[in-house]
């Protein structure tokens, strides 16, 4: 009786697990799905911040600072600084160009049959 009893508890505690495992992939998939104005619009903002992120690490300026935070926020403060003086208009230009070009070797060296194999 009380080998079975033990069995039950255990038999129970699993069901439990289980059944606290699927609750949270459905309130998962509802924050995921959620439509309120707020939520989208959050979420877009995250999706924005993430490929911000994302290009400063494509850039080389993680490693280059070595990950210190105060180095990155400084030189981004001294590019907005370059950025809005008298010779904004130009220095966006050439910065727009550079990055252009940049996105476009990377696209056809996506393209290109790698030599691997």
């Amino acid at each position: 009786m009380a080998k079975k009893l033990a069995a039950d508890v255990v038999a129970t505690g699993k069901a439990m697990e289980r059944n606290d495992y699927a609750m949270r992939r459905v309130e998962a998939m509802q924050r995921r799905t959620d439509t309120r104005g707020w939520v989208v619009q959050r979420r877009e903002r995250t999706r924005h911040l993430i490929e911000l992120g994302g290009l400063v690490q494509k850039a080389g300026l993680v490693e280059l600072t070595d990950d210190d935070r105060a180095t990155l926020y400084g030189a981004m403060l001294e590019l907005a600084g370059r950025a809005s003086d008298e010779n904004a208009g130009d220095i966006l230009a050439l910065w727009k160009r550079r990055g252009k070009r940049a996105f476009d070797m990377e696209a056809s060296a996506d393209k290109k049959p790698s030599d691997n194999g």
